[in-house]
């Protein structure tokens, strides 16, 4: 008789395991979707950035970063070396990314000066690039970062 009063309690006992096993599976399916959900809710919000927010950001690291930086390097060469910024040109308003020219040229030879004009372009990435025509494009930061480092070694180099 022993064998049948332990049938009934090791049915219950494989029951009970049953059930807590499928509640196991149950919370590990919930939280991979409340996973799945917050993976989804902050990829739209990525989505969902105002691209006037971008524009902000971006035009205030131009007129934070590159125009500081030229005009700080225009007032320490102001004898030999002159800059032009270009901050509203009309092409490059209209433009999906916010950039802006600026121009460097000698001074002392004014009629026969060579000027060289050059764009700092902000990509939708948030990375920030100097380019030229007849230049590879030189990274000079990202506008999340508000150091101007590697954009007044540019300058440096240009001059």
């Amino acid at each position: 008789m022993p064998d049948l009063t332990g049938r009934p309690h090791a049915l219950k006992d494989r029951r009970h395991r049953d059930v807590q096993f499928k509640e196991a599976l149950e919370r590990g399916k919930e939280a991979r979707n409340q996973k799945r959900r917050g993976a989804d809710n902050a990829r739209a919000a990525e989505r969902n950035v105002p691209v006037a927010d971008f524009e902000a950001q971006a035009r205030a690291w131009l007129d934070d970063v590159v125009v500081a930086s030229l005009q700080a390097a225009n007032a320490e060469v102001a004898g030999e070396v002159a800059f032009d910024i270009d901050t509203a040109s009309d092409r490059l308003v209209k433009a999906s990314t916010p950039s802006m020219r600026f121009e460097i040229y000698r001074k002392r030879q004014s009629e026969n000066a060579v000027r060289r004009m050059f764009t700092v372009s902000v990509e939708v990435s948030g990375a920030v690039s100097v380019s030229a025509p007849g230049m590879v494009a030189k990274d000079v930061g990202n506008i999340g970062d508000k150091s101007d480092a590697k954009f007044r070694n540019l300058v440096a180099e240009l001059i």
